[in-house]
């Protein structure tokens, strides 16, 4: 949709009169974004809250400001060896806070950069971007994109390979604490499995679940139950409930995701598939695992991506 909105946001956000900006969201995991190809934009945290606050802004889980890399410091190192990443994805929390990656924001992100002309990218074709996570493939597929997400590694390996768990996760709604296992995806993750699908639904994620040890960054915290069964003509799946760093609980969460399909693999053990379908509140997102170039293994995002609105800041 490209209809002009008029959205007064918190005073906070004074300053930013006739910014333009859209709304868009993947699965649920919505976003404020925001061209600035010369780079001139400058937004603080308390904007940016401001512009995310879901009463008195335009409302977001985070927001995403597409800026050439050649004019941002981490987008100049990632250009030296990946010259063909010429958009950076500059990713914010909802409360302003900075973010490492957002796998659904990336989804978002490129089909607002194809939305705004800012890019050309028919189905079956690649981009590479740059995010503060590392560079990023994304090929647009019939039914959304499809993200490389890059290799995933264990925040704790020698715990996790050793006992299959680093931590232990409290949170309302859970009579004891729990074992989890921390995984990175380019940001930290901690995955706890429960049993039954009413476990997750009585999981109160208003306020931040309690992880100990928690990783050296903070750690966005994944609830997981495995399908019964769990393999379905080779395709694993799970359901899952999130609570993001600097936002609280979100309708989905990409590299969460993906964190969540690593732990529930390994927890799995051998002649466990490398597909997954991974459902959250808002939607089914897919999960795929391989080999890439340089002998890791990678993880690769898929799902929709939805531009809903357009608008100028009053």
């Amino acid at each position: 949709m490209d209809e002009s909105l008029a959205v007064a946001a918190d005073r906070n956000s004074a300053g930013l009169s006739g910014l333009k900006f859209s709304k868009g969201h993947g699965t649920g995991n919505d976003f404020v974004l925001i061209a600035d190809p010369k780079g001139t934009l400058s937004v603080t945290p308390e904007q940016i809250a401001a512009l995310c606050d879901r009463h008195r802004g335009i409302g977001g889980d985070g927001l995403i400001r597409a800026v050439p890399s050649r004019l941002l410091p981490e987008g100049q190192e990632l250009l030296a060896e990946h010259p063909a990443a010429e958009w950076f994805m500059d990713y914010r929390n909802g409360d302003g806070s900075l973010s490492e990656m957002c796998g659904n924001g990336v989804r978002v992100f490129v089909h607002f950069l194809i939305a705004e002309g800012l890019v050309d990218l028919p189905a079956g074709e690649s981009l590479t971007i740059g995010t503060r996570g590392g560079v990023k493939t994304i090929v647009r597929t019939p039914g959304g994109y499809a993200v490389d997400m890059g290799p995933w590694e264990f925040i704790f390996p020698g715990e996790a390979t050793a006992r299959a768990m680093d931590s232990l996760v409290s949170a309302e709604g859970l009579e004891v604490a729990r074992p989890a296992l921390s995984v990175s995806m380019g940001n930290p993750h901690t995955v706890v499995a429960l049993a039954e699908l009413a476990e997750l639904e009585a999981t109160q994620l208003f306020t931040g679940p309690h992880v100990d040890p928690t990783p050296p960054h903070g750690t966005n915290v994944e609830f997981v139950v495995p399908a019964e069964p769990l393999v379905h003509d080779g395709v694993g799946t799970i359901t899952m409930r999130v609570h993001e760093r600097g936002v609280g609980e979100t309708q989905s969460c990409g590299t969460g995701a993906c964190a969540a399909a690593v732990a529930i693999r390994h927890w799995a053990g051998q002649g466990a598939p490398d597909v997954w379908n991974v459902h959250v509140p808002g939607g089914v997102v897919g999960v795929k695992f391989f080999l890439g170039t340089e002998g890791h293994e990678h993880v690769e995002l898929s799902g929709p991506a939805v531009i809903v609105a357009s608008g100028t800041l009053s």
